[in-house]
């Protein structure tokens, strides 16, 4: 995937308008449409840190030096991100919802073999 299906596909999943992104970064809403469509070529480097930091990736995976996989290893790292703020109680519950999805999935599996 291309630095403009990267980052259109993190805009997507934050819900954000090109707006908020723009100023969350520091840019015009034309930039980042520009870089969303391929028609800004060699953004810098301070760019890319920051629109890495706004949708909590790495550079390296903005860039493309990341494989594929790395899709669903991104998401995993943006969740448990956000899941340090969290109560212990609450981390519990997700562990546990976790736990009972793997077993249903397990015995659904099993039972489809």
């Amino acid at each position: 995937m291309s630095l403009q299906g990267r980052l259109t596909r993190l805009r997507a999943g934050k819900r954000e308008s090109l707006q908020q992104v723009a100023d969350a970064v520091g840019v015009s809403k034309a930039h980042i449409w520009q870089l969303e469509k391929g028609e800004t070529d060699n953004p810098s480097m301070a760019l890319v840190t920051r629109l890495a930091d706004h949708y909590g990736v790495s550079v390296s995976y903005l860039a493309g030096e990341a494989i594929e996989a790395d899709d669903a290893d991104q998401e995993l790292a943006r969740m448990f991100r956000q899941a340090k703020g969290l109560h212990p109680d609450d981390l519990a519950f997700i562990d546990d919802m976790m736990k009972a999805l793997l077993k249903r999935r397990q015995r659904g599996e099993a039972a489809a073999s």
